[in-house]
């Protein structure tokens, strides 16, 4: 078969795989702002697009000549739509769309205006070549003819051959890439956006089996991993919450460093600057949270689990065993409830509570919500918490009630009259909007904790703060570069990954712990300042006041930080003068890290948690 031959009599067929090719170069390159250092990374960003635009456009060549035009056109829209979803969400989430998140499309109908603000005009660039082929069929005949064995063979060969040669490139670049839970975003940037589905779905495919497949051998083994990763919790602080009522309340968006910080003379976080001063504040408390975000947060929680590589454990896996922090502490007499005013199947969470052993869930139904007292995603914080101390009478003491606040969160939406502080003036109306939904926040719980005095019922109670998530992605990093002053390295970018972590019990004086922890401690500690035992569990966590702390906190991208050093993108960063420096000092932590989180996914994945009874 002659090249040039092949080429003259499937003209269209090879202008649209030369298009996408150059779109998807594009789309990588500059709206993932995908690093190209060194000619290799350059070379594997240039190459991997071409094997998916044969893969996706040769399936053409399978269709007759008079449905061939058409099928082009098609697989260019679609291929198009593919690419723009990842935009999108990569703008929103700074992530990309995994088979697990397709599945949470209900979710969509809460976005609101949320996608809207997320679209630009220079996104039309993406629909570009469909445009451009439409036009061109419409005014030029490009000869067609039926597709050959071997043509076919050669289009689906060299698919695979470049795709083989691609990911040779990847290993040298970053070896075991897709053995490991490295972030997608590195995925992407070695294989390419089409590529990375395909190999999503091949990995979501497999995962389906591991349940059935899973023995009570893989228990025990991460039973004895989990053993090790244990230190005692602190006795001097075992019992200091004992009987009292719990309220553990999940600030949405929120990052460490709005605290004791003003935007243009004005404080930001006033009430919980001052609180700060008489609770236990931990500065080195970081988000740990997937695709899941805010569900994510709630399952580290309770769970002290890691969440999923790709997806939402609350979808996934609903139907799993769990051995939650609500379950546990009802058999001691508490009563586990939630308040969050939105659906009860929002992120599938009606489901999801009762397997973790929550008793009652007060949702969107057991709220007056209107237009004069919602925003942006439901009902405004003040309100939500206004109203909920009605409920609270209803629930036996001692309770534990979990409070997730939703007027901070994407895209930071508030009328002028709900503003304490006026926004910040910089290119991004996201970040300009962050601090007025914070502050506004800020004085939700003040204004709760007022209420709860007045009630009686504060000095009877434990108050857990913990911000669920980061605010400001990293595609704001040059306006969020500019509020603190520095430029937003890899280093900087997981110190952002810092969010509040307050404990406050009234009457105690508290204190600033500098101790390095994560979401995933958080159950634990509850536990011990509760003066309950843990007994048999999986809990990968550790009391955040124990002196016996590994001194490791693994974020679900494989990135960690110890006390000494930051590990992220395949690079080690030293923590005293935030200089990159050799990776050997990282290493010992590298294995350490990924076995975490492999063992807490083979949990999840294997449903490993129903052989309990088993023992």
């Amino acid at each position: 078969m002659k090249p040039l031959s092949f080429l003259r009599k499937h003209q269209l067929l090879f202008l649209a795989i030369f298009l996408f090719w150059v779109k998807a170069y594009i789309v990588q390159r500059f709206c993932f702002n995908t690093p190209t250092e060194g000619v290799l990374q350059g070379l594997l960003l240039l190459v991997n697009p071409l094997s998916s635009a044969l893969l996706l456009f040769g399936i053409s060549l399978f269709f007759s000549v008079k449905w061939r035009k058409l099928t082009i056109i098609l697989i260019s829209l679609l291929s198009s739509m593919i690419l723009y979803s990842n935009v999108i969400y990569n703008r929103f989430f700074n992530d990309f769309i995994t088979l697990p998140t397709l599945f949470q499309t209900n979710n969509m109908g809460d976005l609101g205006g949320s996608i809207f603000t997320l679209v630009q005009a220079t996104d039309l660039f993406l629909f570009a070549d469909v445009a451009f082929l439409l036009i061109i069929v419409r005014f030029v005949e490009f000869p067609i003819t039926l597709a050959t064995k071997k043509q076919i063979n050669t289009i689906f060969g060299s698919a695979l051959a470049l795709f083989a040669f691609n990911l040779a490139l990847s290993e040298i670049e970053q070896p075991q890439l897709l053995t490991k839970s490295f972030d997608r975003s590195m995925i992407i940037q070695n294989i390419g956006v089409i590529n990375f589905h395909i190999y999503d779905l091949v990995m979501q495919s497999t995962v389906r089996v591991h349940k059935a497949l899973a023995k009570s051998d893989v228990f025990y083994e991460v039973e004895n991993f989990v053993n090790d990763l244990h230190g005692e919790p602190n006795p001097s602080f075992r019992g200091k919450a004992k009987g009292k009522n719990v309220f553990i309340i999940s600030l949405e968006s929120m990052q460490s460093f709005v605290l004791n910080r003003k935007m243009e003379g004005h404080e930001i976080t006033p009430f919980l600057n001052d609180l700060m001063k008489e609770s236990y504040y931990f500065p080195n408390f970081y988000h740990q949270t997937g695709q899941g975000k805010t569900s994510d947060a709630e399952f580290l929680v309770d769970n002290s689990l890691y969440p999923l590589p790709s997806g939402a454990v609350f979808f996934t896996h609903a139907e799993n065993e769990y051995n939650g922090l609500p379950e546990i502490i009802s058999r001691e007499g508490y009563y586990p409830a939630v308040m969050h005013a939105n659906h009860a199947s929002f992120w599938n969470r009606d489901i999801m509570y009762d397997a973790l052993g929550y008793k009652r869930y007060f949702s969107a139904d057991d709220f007056e919500i209107n237009e004069n007292n919602s925003v942006g995603w439901g009902l405004k914080d003040i309100d939500m918490f206004e109203q909920s101390i009605a409920h609270l009478t209803s629930l036996p003491e001692p309770y534990y009630v979990k409070y997730l606040t939703i007027t901070n969160h994407f895209p930071y939406a508030l009328e002028k009259e709900d503003e304490f502080i006026p926004q910040w003036t910089s290119t991004s109306e996201t970040v300009n909007r962050y601090f007025t939904t914070v502050r506004y926040t800020d004085e939700a719980v003040k204004r709760f904790f007022q209420r709860l005095k007045e009630e009686g019922v504060y000095e009877n109670a434990i108050f857990i703060f913990y911000g669920d998530h980061y605010g400001i992605s990293e595609y704001h990093n040059k306006e969020l570069g500019e509020f603190l002053g520095k430029e937003i390295t890899p280093f900087e970018s997981v110190q952002l990954q810092r969010v509040p972590l307050l404990i406050h019990i009234p009457g105690e004086q508290g204190g600033t712990f500098d101790t390095i922890g994560g979401q995933i401690d958080l159950k634990p500690t509850i536990l011990n300042l509760l003066g309950i035992d843990e007994g048999e569990d999986l809990s990968f966590g550790n009391d955040l006041f124990s002196n016996e702390r590994p001194g490791l906190v693994v974020l679900r991208d494989g990135s960690f930080i110890t006390e000494k050093y930051i590990y992220t993108k395949n690079k080690c960063y030293d923590k005293s003068n935030e200089s990159e420096i050799e990776i050997e000092a990282c290493e010992p932590f590298i294995e350490e890290a990924q076995l975490q989180l492999d063992q807490s996914d083979k949990v999840i994945y294997g449903d490993l948690l129903r052989f309990y009874e088993n023992k």
